[in-house]
Parts: C-alpha cells; sequence; structure tokens
C-alpha cells in the first residue's frame, strides 16, 4: 500500500453519509424525537378486557391519539389481582416509548403494601402519569330488595353478627375501607373477593350478599340496580352524580374517622428507563394527554359512557407519585386486614 495515499475527497463525503445513513437507521429512536411516536403504540391492561381500566383506555385513546397522531393497540392479561399483567409488563416491554401500561392505581398499588412485587421494585422501575380520574369507593346494597337501606342499619347488624362483603379483591380501596370501618365501630366483616367488578354487582344483585364494596362509578351507572349506602370520598357527591349513589353519607363525617380518599385513579405507565433515556418523549406524553382533558371531544366520550364528569381528574406524574406514595402508606397500615 502507497504510505503517502491521500482519500479522494469525494469517495471520503461518500462513505460519511453511508455511514450515517446506517446509524440513522439503528438508532432506537428517532434523534430529538421528532418522529416520534412514527408507530403505532401497545397498550398492556393488567385486566380483563371490558372492564373498568378497559372502558378508561378506550375513552381516553380515543382523543389522545388525534394529538399523537398514532394508534393504540391493546392487549388483556388479567390474574392474581393485577400481578400477571405488571409482570408481563415488565418483563416483555422495551423501554423505547412503545410499550405503555395501563391500570387503576389504587387496587394495583395497594398489591404492593400487602406483598411486594418480586422481579422489580416500586416505586422505582415504573412511573405512572397521564391520570384520567379519581373515582371514589362506596358501600352498596340491592337497590330493589335491600336488606339494609342505610349504613348505620349494617353496622348495627355487624355488631350482632359477620356480614360477608363482596368486593373486586382483597387489595383494593374498597376492601381496605370496609375492614377499616369496621375496626373502628366493632362491627364484623369477611371480605369476599369476586374477581372483578362485575361479579361484585352480581354477588350483591343475586342476593347471595347483603352488602358490596366498589368503585363508585360502578354502582352510579346502574342506580335502578344498586345503592350506595357510603362513601369513603372526603366530601359527599353532588349533582346528578350525587342524585345516582342516593345522596350516599360520607363514612369520615359520619363515624368520626380520619380515613384518606379511598379512591382509585385509572393512569398509564412506562418504565423509569425510558424517562430518563428520553425525556423530551416522555414531557411531550404528558404534555399531549393534559390537553385532552381540554378538548370538547373527550368530554362527550365520557358523557357517553355514562361516567360523571365529577370524577375526571387530570393527574402529571407528579400528582400520581403522591397518590401512589398515599395509597402505599395507608395500604402498609391496614395490610394485616387485607390478607385473606
Amino acid at each position: 500500500m502507497n504510505k503517502n495515499w491521500v482519500p479522494n475527497r469525494r469517495i471520503f463525503l461518500q462513505s460519511s453519509a453511508a455511514l450515517g445513513a446506517v446509524v440513522a437507521t439503528t438508532t432506537p429512536m428517532d434523534a430529538f424525537g421528532a418522529k416520534y411516536p412514527s408507530r403505532n403504540i401497545h397498550v398492556m391492561v393488567p385486566t380483563r378486557e371490558g372492564g373498568l381500566a378497559d372502558r378508561n383506555f378506550r375513552v381516553f385513546s380515543s382523543v389522545w391519539k388525534n394529538y399523537l397522531k398514532v394508534n393504540f393497540e391493546s392487549s388483556y392479561y388479567p390474574g392474581a389481582a393485577g400481578r400477571v399483567g405488571y409482570r408481563k409488563f415488565m418483563s416483555l416491554a422495551k423501554p423505547d416509548g412503545y410499550t405503555f401500561l395501563f391500570g387503576n392505581m389504587g387496587p394495583e398499588v395497594l398489591n404492593w403494601a400487602v406483598s411486594p412485587p418480586k422481579g422489580f421494585t416500586f416505586p422505582g422501575d415504573y412511573v405512572y402519569f397521564n391520570r384520567m380520574d379519581k373515582d371514589p369507593t362506596v358501600i352498596f346494597v340491592n337497590a330493589k330488595q335491600p336488606k339494609f337501606n342505610t349504613i348505620q342499619e349494617i353496622i348495627a347488624e355487624g355488631k350482632k353478627r359477620t356480614i360477608n362483603v363482596a368486593v373486586p379483591r382483597l387489595a383494593h380501596p374498597a376492601s381496605l375501607g370496609v375492614m377499616a370501618l369496621g375496626k373502628h365501630t366493632g362491627a364484623k366483616f369477611n371480605l369476599v373477593p369476586l374477581s372483578g367488578g362485575k361479579n361484585t354487582r352480581k354477588g350483591v344483585g343475586s342476593g347471595e350478599f347483603e352488602i358490596g364494596g366498589l368503585l363508585s362509578t360502578g354502582i352510579s351507572r346502574r342506580s335502578k340496580s344498586y345503592k350506595a349506602v357510603a362513601t369513603f370520598a372526603l366530601e359527599a357527591p353532588t349533582g346528578q352524580y350525587g342524585k345516582d349513589l342516593y345522596d350516599a353519607p360520607v363514612v369520615n363525617s359520619t363515624f368520626g374517622m380520619n380515613l384518606p380518599a379511598l379512591t382509585s385513579g385509572s393512569a398509564f405507565a412506562v418504565k423509569t428507563e425510558f424517562t430518563k433515556k428520553y425525556p423530551e418523549q416522555f414531557e411531550m406524553l404528558v404534555s399531549t394527554g393534559k390537553k385532552v382533558f381540554e378538548d370538547p371531544a373527550f368530554r362527550a366520550a365520557v358523557e357517553k359512557i355514562k361516567v360523571p364528569w365529577e370524577i375526571i381528574s387530570y393527574g402529571s406524574p407528579e400528582d400520581c407519585a403522591r397518590d401512589a406514595k398515599n395509597i402505599l402508606a395507608i395500604g402498609r397500615e391496614y395490610s394485616h386486614l387485607l390478607k385473606g
């Protein structure tokens, strides 16, 4: 080889351009997020298709997709009170911004207070954002053939005998509220998890269970069949929402308790690694998600499925972190009541 050989300038420029093209095609995300997202986003739901989380995900994403300019695809992983879905998400999702999780923060974070997750940590390995709502929990009865008409009647009977209570799962804000109320008043309750809100309503509707505990929207949308007799919100429901819940009294003020609001918020989640690698892309997801709440199409979509607008509440990543911290704290305090 000629030691004095100097590369031709044209050949050098061509080679540099070719190298740049290779680098561009192998970069995991387009530079500076200019084209993100460039393909559909996959959302993993840790509950069954057709449930509350699925309903909320479809409503929110039907508007959010207009801002992201891509569609959403979903898959469902019910089982073990949501643990199956979270394990799938943590093991399969790449931290590239194209796989999200969408779940109910209340019961799912409460899971980690009762029994820590295996294979990952929370808080730590994933981050919630774009919370859609804050849905309070209630105690309810069969509206057509109620064995109890008031929460006071339930407490009085619970002091005489143990009352079985239908709940969607043991680690649930409604379950926690029922047991805390029993501990405070001396009423005896036995939680019976029925795997989801639909089955919980069926259990009370069939007469198999005298009372149940559930999120308020599962009851307010079916006020002809079910009657709320108490709410674990901090304030009494108002307007048509309040009427649909039969103006259910607040547990704290009725019984002199000081429980935090026992609610659940539907929210998206991504791996923390993604937020650190691509902060601009994550911020774009947050900012476009916030715009959904200002879009009249979102309110119309919410009202179409008969979800009360009163519970719709945008949550930033910081809001979600505070929610999760509160859930973990109250869950750890009462975890001994939620282990069956």
